[in-house]
């Protein structure tokens, strides 16, 4: 039984892999290799937590009504999520020339359509494997058949049947790997666009909110500061009055 396995699994390896030739060994596999880990690297980028995780408005409003909006920025830099770069770059572009809600609505979506393009370039790269690999699959086709016309032309007819089936193997094996490859990768490119769009979009939408909350922050902050200034105003002007009220 076991040697019945493993002449099984001999068998395979060399119907899938070894008879392919050079074309799968040297361009197919590498490219499923590929395949394999933009899908990896893409689903762990592509987290829920790590891209929108719950609750970061939140966080960002409180920071915001601590520390103000001046030292927002600084905090937010290190942080890797949509919201809190889309925040951080509206912030500190902003700082200087006014927080305006049509600047800061502008700059946040700068932020997010461009972290948007570097993910959707980085799915890009799957679409382009599940592109190339059918179009290589074909050429290995062709290549196969030109080697079995090419063994029929030399044997005058009758060719050895493993020469033909050699040449057969190419044709057959280099498209088999060329569509292993293709069907997965843009699956792959479709889903992961489609979840880059749908958590862009709805980025979009919590840092408007998020926004319009720090906005109302800022305006609290500048009452309080022109309250703190009245007062202060006031209290010099009655302690330079006391003089003059004793000498009268």
């Amino acid at each position: 039984m076991s040697d019945f396995i493993n002449l099984d699994s001999q068998s395979l390896f060399h119907q899938f892999f070894l008879s392919g030739g050079p074309i799968v060994w040297f361009v197919l596999l590498p490219m499923s290799v590929g395949m394999l880990y933009l899908g990896i690297d893409l689903g762990l980028r592509l987290r829920r937590r790590r891209v929108l995780p719950p609750g970061r408005s939140k966080e960002i409003a409180t920071l915001a009504a601590r520390y103000g909006l001046g030292g927002l920025a600084a905090r937010l830099s290190d942080r890797e999520d949509l919201i809190s770069r889309a925040a951080a770059r509206a912030v500190e572009k902003n700082r200087r020339r006014g927080f305006d809600r049509e600047l800061l609505l502008q700059s946040a979506s700068d932020s997010l359509r461009e972290q948007g393009l570097d993910l959707l370039r980085r799915a890009e790269r799957c679409h382009l494997i599940g592109t190339v690999a059918p179009m290589v699959g074909l050429f290995g086709t062709v290549y196969g058949m030109i080697e079995a016309f090419t063994v029929l032309a030399l044997a005058s007819g009758q060719p050895r049947p493993d020469q033909l089936a050699a040449a057969i193997a190419v044709a057959l094996v280099t498209t088999f790997w060329g569509l292993l490859i293709a069907i997965p990768a843009l699956f792959l490119h479709g889903f992961f666009r489609t979840r880059i769009e749908v958590l862009i979009s709805q980025a979009a939408c919590e840092t408007e909110l998020l926004l319009d909350r720090l906005l109302e922050i800022a305006r609290l902050d500048g009452d309080a500061s022109r309250a703190s200034h009245t007062t202060i105003s006031n209290g010099t002007a009655d302690s330079a009055a006391e003089p003059l009220e004793l000498e009268s």
